[in-house]
């Protein structure tokens, strides 16, 4: 177990970005993945709402909702209370500028979140300043954007030529000017995210853009290998979840069916005396 450490603050995230330090962030939605990650010594949780996908099985993060957000969130800060935790707001709740700030306000006071993540750059920069302006600690998100699935024909790696890679550099540096306090590169190459990390001074964090940026953020749920039917080329898995809990659930099926489970070590029992009290008891009833 890692030793506990102080949680992160928004300061701390930026003096890390300008010392040139490597911190680790994990996507997670329920508060037992929540209290591993504090466990192992993690230093960002991160509530995206791609748990639209991993815990309820959509086929992309659209349908998620801000109070299904705050409902995961509260949980993961249960689980994890010392960490510092970042939350996506979903798909349509900053739309315009009222509503993200509405909805960020909402969240931020719901949620006990440090800090919410919107997606988009230039295109967004008066609704990212309008929360930043509204006081909420808030990051974006370039490169392949969720949210613009359609637009982008899938989950597909951006930033393939010269020309795109610097709309995304801008992108960055327009969230840098509304007032966020770090972004999100996602699904780029290598060249290009950290071109994007030299673009700003804010702090970043990187999944699927090579070694760029202050952080590195996984899926826990690809991470742990609690998926084995799809596994995006990012992804890493330092654990096998899917065998062990199949192996488990087929063990108890067997046990049950076999009779072996439950036996007398996992069965509770009276005391003889009342044991014997109830036979009796039992006996007479059916005089």
């Amino acid at each position: 177990m890692a030793e506990e450490r102080k949680k992160l603050t928004i300061p701390d995230l930026a003096a890390k970005k300008a010392a040139g330090e490597r911190l680790v962030m994990v996507a997670i939605g329920e508060v037992l993945s929540a209290a591993w990650a504090e466990r192992a010594g993690v230093d960002i949780v991160g509530i995206g709402d791609s748990l639209g996908m991993t815990l309820y099985g959509h086929e992309n993060t659209l349908a998620v909702t801000v109070d299904q957000m705050i409902h995961h969130t509260r949980a993961v800060r249960r689980g994890a209370p010392n960490t510092f935790s970042l939350m996506a707001m979903p798909y349509g709740s900053y739309a315009t500028k009222d509503l993200a700030v509405q909805n960020a306000v909402k969240i931020m006071k719901e949620s006990g979140v440090d800090a919410v993540k919107l997606q988009g750059g230039r295109e967004i920069f008066d609704i990212i300043k309008a929360v930043a302006d509204a006081g909420v600690p808030v990051m974006s998100h370039v490169g392949l954007v969720p949210h613009h699935v359609h637009k982008h024909g899938g989950f597909k790696m951006q930033g393939r030529t010269a020309e795109d890679a610097l709309k995304i550099i801008d992108n960055a540096k327009a969230i840098e000017e509304a007032g966020a306090i770090g972004l999100e590169i996602e699904a780029v190459p290598y060249e290009v995210g950290k071109a994007v990390d030299d673009a700003v001074s804010i702090f970043t964090f990187s999944i699927g853009a090579g070694a760029a940026g202050t952080c590195q953020m996984l899926n826990g749920y690809d991470l742990i290998g609690a998926f084995d039917t799809f596994k995006p080329k990012f992804a890493k898995r330092y654990g096998n979840v899917v065998d062990v809990a199949v192996k488990a659930f087929e063990e108890f099926a067997a046990e049950v069916r076999s009779g072996a489970f439950p036996d007398a070590d996992h069965s509770y029992k009276m005391k003889a005396e009342e044991a014997e009290k109830l036979a009796d008891a039992l006996a007479a009833s059916k005089e």
